[in-house]
């Protein structure tokens, strides 16, 4: 038994140092060398140096003169990455019907003027519950909103929603979308 026992135990050891310490330590190091700003989380810097926030996960934006993205579905808080999840409702649950009500109803009175139909997107969440990006559409269905309560054209606004779409991986991969984020991050810089 004890020439079962040692020979394990030895293994054992080895493979816990190896996939638990040099392994996690290597990737770690070769991904802050090869990939510094993605291995740090992608994070976005205001002029004063502090963090704005990450390009991968949503923030909730409610003031008018802001882009607002999608719905966040996480539990406790909105945007919460450490409870990443949707909502499981199924398109039948009046919960995520009266959500959706909710979210049109919001959007209407922040922009009575505004007879565009509401993207899809403004009213549901994701299946992470933490998407950073919007449609194109639903960016400039809130244009003439933000244009209105920030002082400046739309014109102005449309092409900031222009520079700052990113299209579809390889031109293929996903569909046409912005960064919530950085969007209002460059419309912050034009004050």
């Amino acid at each position: 038994m004890r020439d079962t026992i040692k020979p394990a135990l030895v293994i054992f050891a080895f493979f816990t140092l190896l996939t638990g310490l040099v392994y996690p330590f290597f990737i770690t190091g070769v991904a802050q060398l090869a990939f510094p700003y993605q291995a740090n989380g992608s994070l976005l810097y205001r002029a004063d140096g502090q963090i704005a926030g990450s390009t991968l996960i949503g923030q909730a934006f409610d003031a008018p003169q802001y882009f607002w993205g999608r719905l966040s579905a996480t539990p406790g808080s909105a945007y919460n990455a450490a409870a990443s999840g949707a909502s499981n409702y199924s398109v039948l649950n009046n919960h995520l019907t009266q959500q959706a009500q909710q979210r049109v109803q919001t959007l209407r009175a922040a922009d009575p003027e505004n007879q565009l139909p509401v993207p899809m997107g403004l009213v549901t969440a994701s299946a992470s519950g933490l998407d950073p990006h919007i449609s194109p559409a639903a960016a400039y269905f809130q244009a003439a909103r933000v244009a209105r309560y920030r002082g400046i054209s739309t014109t102005q606004v449309h092409n900031l929603i222009n520079k700052y779409t990113e299209e579809p991986l390889f031109g293929l991969i996903g569909e046409p979308r912005v960064n919530v984020l950085l969007l209002n991050m460059a419309l912050d810089s034009l004050q």
